[in-house]
């Protein structure tokens, strides 16, 4: 990971200075260590932070084929760890000393504490954790290797999950890597038994869910059922990270429960450009991380595959996951939305083998050179199109209104009209999906015109009007008739009375028909669904949230 920092040092690799390690001293413990010596392995949860005073310190990882391979030599002044030391999971590398010498130790609180308290080191480890989190991702260095087939909607799925949070894997298709079969085999495993996850060399996973590779890999938290948290933020999108990050930066007890993975809708934005402060644009997975890690570096929890079933209205209040309540003092829903399904019979069978609800490079590598379709006419349909007119032959884009500009950002209508590898065509809409174990037609129909046509278009991507995930809500909190939760002053007298509104207050802007339950991002009614205003509400939640907790 070459490149020097404005500091004059290596950004991933910083060497600190005197004085840096007596900072981080006073924070940690100083001890002595004998050369051999093991300070964390494989699969250990909460490793600590090790600074080098004197001595060498080797990093290593475990390949696939049992052995191991050296990831760093750490000399004096230079530090262990990456993302997973503030996040609390679990460790992909071996730290072992390999000359005797002395070391600065810090637990995970004492980390945090530091980075909280210190803004230059803050800068300088928070840069590093992420800068060799990003080097493991792209040199696929994790614990986990995804056997699997580019026609597998269930690998898709797998692949997604795994690149959406973060865990570095390295992927393995049984039509195109020789030697897989020889490798199943030595595993126990058939063909028709991918897509398999095989962890650390060891422990085989047959057609995982998602929720299975969570607990295998440590993402999920062990929540505490006993424990009353201030705040707990039910979605992980830009409204839920952005209340997560306030909240906790102003030492709030903070819990988040996400279902799938950070970034919610926006997550699967391949370059958000009209964002502040990123001229250049940003991806939503990049933005989406550097939230979750703002939220860690503060002390709130994370923990995925958490899906919330219920809440219970009584204070305090209790967010019901697997059937037990996790309780807190204020609950905010940031449950955002899904993108609409096409009405079509047929459209199950596809999801995933050929119909898609994201467009990352995950979903770009398996139309290269191809034709797709982009069902949608807005901000996200136009991000796809642009994205991958750069990675595939041609792109439809099948819009049901008649111009683009009707809710499309102009920088984005304009690149689409230059484009010479983006036809758009204008109230048209999909009628047919054809093929068999994976989508090989579309049939589509100008509804001007009445004129049906058939492609040989084998990826179609759906960006259509969303639906928000509330249905887990009906009867817990007013929505209004589109499913949307209805907050502050757009809540009628009569909603508020037949809710048993218990407060001589009104609702405040962003809370629900229920006192110190609040709703922001895309599941809010009337909220304008673009990722600044996400954050925004999520943000200004926290005041309110303060508001509340004094009464």
């Amino acid at each position: 990971m070459p490149s020097i920092g404005d500091d004059g040092r290596e950004p991933a690799f910083p060497k600190l200075d005197a004085n840096e390690i007596d900072r981080i001293s006073r924070c940690g413990r100083r001890r002595a260590v004998a050369a051999g010596e093991v300070l964390f392995e494989p699969g250990d949860r909460n490793t600590h932070f090790f600074v080098v005073v004197t001595g060498v310190l080797a990093v290593t990882r475990p390949t696939e084929t049992g052995g191991e391979e050296l990831v760093r030599l750490h000399g004096p002044g230079e530090f262990t760890g990456e993302v997973d030391v503030l996040l609390g999971r679990r460790s992909l590398v071996r730290g072992q000393m390999r000359e005797p010498g002395e070391l600065v130790e810090l637990d995970r609180e004492r980390v945090r504490q530091l980075v909280a308290i210190d803004p230059v080191l803050s800068d300088v480890v928070m840069r590093a954790f992420i800068l060799r989190r990003a080097f493991l991702i792209q040199h696929e260095k994790g614990d986990v290797v995804v056997v699997g087939s580019q026609h597998s909607a269930e690998t898709l799925q797998l692949r997604e999950f795994l690149t959406r949070n973060g865990h570095p894997y390295s992927y393995l298709d049984v039509e195109l890597h020789p030697g897989v079969k020889e490798l199943l085999a030595r595993f126990g495993v058939g063909v028709d038994e991918i897509p398999v996850v095989v962890h650390r060399g060891r422990t085989v996973l047959r057609r995982p869910d998602r929720r299975q590779l969570a607990e295998l890999l440590g993402l999920e938290l062990e929540l505490d059922h006993r424990a009353v948290h201030d705040v707990i933020v039910v979605g992980a999108g830009p409204a839920g990270l952005a209340a997560a990050v306030y909240a906790a930066s102003e030492g709030l007890d903070v819990l988040v429960l996400e279902a799938e993975a950070p970034g919610g809708q926006a997550g699967s934005s391949s370059k958000i450009e009209n964002y502040l402060g990123f001229p250049t644009g940003v991806s939503g997975s990049e933005l989406a991380e550097r939230a979750f890690m703002q939220a860690a570096k503060f002390g709130a929890g994370l923990s995925v595959t958490q899906v919330a079933s219920r809440i219970e209205r009584s204070l305090p209040y209790s967010v019901f996951v697997d059937g037990v309540g996790v309780h807190a003092r204020a609950v905010v829903i940031a449950c955002g939305a899904r993108y609409r399904k096409l009405a079509i019979p047929e459209l199950g069978r596809f999801e995933n083998a050929g119909v898609y609800y994201a467009a990352t490079p995950v979903e770009a590598q398996l139309c290269r050179g191809e034709e797709v379709a982009i069902v949608g006419g807005g901000n996200s349909a136009g991000q796809a199109a642009v994205f991958l007119s750069l990675r595939v032959r041609h792109v439809h884009m099948l819009v049901r209104g008649e111009r683009l500009t009707e809710s499309m950002s102009e920088y984005l209508v304009r690149r689409i009209e230059e484009s010479p590898r983006i036809s758009v065509r204008f109230h048209t809409e999909i009628v047919a999906l054809e093929g068999k174990a994976r989508l090989e037609r579309v049939r589509w129909r100008d509804n001007h015109t009445g004129t049906v046509e058939t492609q040989a278009i084998r990826h179609v991507f759906c960006m259509t009007g969303a639906d928000p995930n509330t249905h887990w809500l009906d009867g817990s909190v007013q929505l209004d008739g589109k499913g949307f939760i209805k907050t502050g002053s757009d809540l009628a007298t009569e909603e508020l009375a037949s809710a048993a509104w218990p407060l001589a207050r009104p609702p405040h802007f962003l809370e629900s028909s229920v006192p110190h339950v609040f709703a922001v991002g895309d599941a809010r009614a009337g909220s304008v669904k673009r990722v600044a205003a996400a954050v925004g509400e999520g943000s200004a939640c926290v005041q309110l949230v303060h508001r509340v907790l004094r009464e």
